[in-house]
């Protein structure tokens, strides 16, 4: 697999886990907490995929492999580090939600 390929999936993985986050956001909306902690983890896990490739570049980078620093290798790291926001923000507002509707139904 060439480097655009290899950045490519981590752009993929990083979309695939903002949207299962925004999904749960939806589903904690609707009061299902239990589609939204199953679509949290989903996110965990597109996560740690690209985490785990952008690991396998920063460690082939520090064994002294050329790593080229192109416009898509920065857009690829942006939307790694949104999907991680968003998803920890989402966790943290689906505590929120639930909070809330457990107060609202004492």
């Amino acid at each position: 697999m060439d480097f655009e390929q290899i950045i490519f999936e981590i752009i993929v993985h990083a979309g695939n886990a903002r949207s299962d986050a925004f999904e749960a956001l939806t589903s904690a909306k609707n009061g299902d907490f239990e589609n939204a902690y199953r679509l949290l983890d989903n996110a965990k896990e597109e996560l740690n995929a690209a985490h785990d490739i952008q690991n396998k570049l920063i460690t082939e980078e520090a064994n002294g492999k050329d790593m080229p620093v192109k416009l898509i290798t920065i857009h690829a790291e942006d939307h790694l580090m949104n999907a991680i926001l968003a998803r920890d923000l989402i966790e943290e507002m689906i505590s929120l939600y639930k909070n809330m509707l457990a107060n609202k139904l004492e």
